[in-house]
């Protein structure tokens, strides 16, 4: 697995690498508010660049449970002055994190090199702007909706059926005319999955991995850290550190993560031993 073009910045996939979340949102779970504004959103994005994000993720609506929607208008003013001002500050590739055709087309042309989409192009209108976009896409897994996809989540058997959904929306882009070097897939932890499911996805990751595209996951905060340690979100750094080492040993490699320079260390350690495995 070798480099991805992102706009005309290059990921290099060969390796694990880290994706630095940025939200600007006043609601998301884990740092809601906390960089809602550009200046603030640039000073944090600046310094994850510095402890070693190899792509910045920049989102203008929270996927949370129960998180209210976002218009297109008020979406686009959050995100696209971040994407400008970063795209000419930061030389790493810059990622949205959206859903809507219409952020996508403006976040694209605003210097986005990466589409990553929690609904896996489904939004009417949503393959199309990706492909004309030409930019990488992330498809993701998610069963029911934000609002309520954490009610009642019931699988058969979790792990083929997210390999299944993303086999076949890899298959429905590549039938738009995306080419499959520029995708990316992702279970969806936590979107849509109890404890257990979360944990069934873990532990077989490698499974997606067979699928072809690089695997991205974000496990980073998440409330089935909080459930195996009891911690709140902002005490759960060693168990971000745990899931994202052992999620690179099942074969992904894109982790997105908020806390980047500890990530950056740990990945480094895995990466190091797994080059030395017999």
């Amino acid at each position: 697995m070798g480099s991805m073009d992102c706009g005309g910045r290059s990921l290099d996939l060969s390796r694990p690498c880290v994706m630095g979340v940025l939200n600007v949102t006043p609601d998301s779970f884990s740092d809601g508010g906390d960089f809602f504004g550009v200046d603030r959103a640039l000073r944090h994005a600046e310094r994850m660049v510095e402890a070693g994000a190899d792509i910045l993720d920049i989102g203008g609506e929270s996927t949370r449970p129960g998180a209210a929607p976002v218009s297109v208008r008020e979406e686009i003013e959050r995100v696209v002055p971040v994407i400008e001002a970063l795209s000419s500050r930061v030389s790493v590739p810059i990622s949205i994190d959206t859903s809507k055709p219409e952020v996508m087309r403006v976040a694209v042309n605003a210097g986005a090199g990466m589409i990553n989409d929690v609904r896996a192009l489904r939004r009417l209108g949503a393959l199309e702007a990706a492909v004309e976009a030409r930019v990488p896409v992330c498809l993701m897994h998610m069963q029911g909706m934000p609002r309520t996809m954490q009610a009642a989540p019931v699988y058969r058997d979790v792990v083929s059926e997210v390999r299944d959904f993303l086999r076949r929306r890899i298959q429905v882009c590549v039938d738009a005319g995306m080419a499959p070097e520029r995708m990316l897939v992702d279970p969806g932890f936590g979107f849509g999955k109890t404890l257990a499911h979360n944990l069934a996805l873990l532990a077989e990751l490698a499974q997606l991995c067979s699928l072809g595209p690089p695997v991205l996951v974000g496990l980073s905060r998440k409330s089935m850290l909080g459930a195996l340690t009891g911690k709140p979100v902002a005490e759960r750094l060693a168990g971000s550190l745990a899931a994202a080492v052992l999620a690179v040993e099942q074969g992904a490699r894109l982790v997105r993560v908020h806390d980047v320079a500890a990530t950056v260390d740990a990945l480094r350690v895995a990466w190091a031993v797994r080059g030395f495995e017999r």
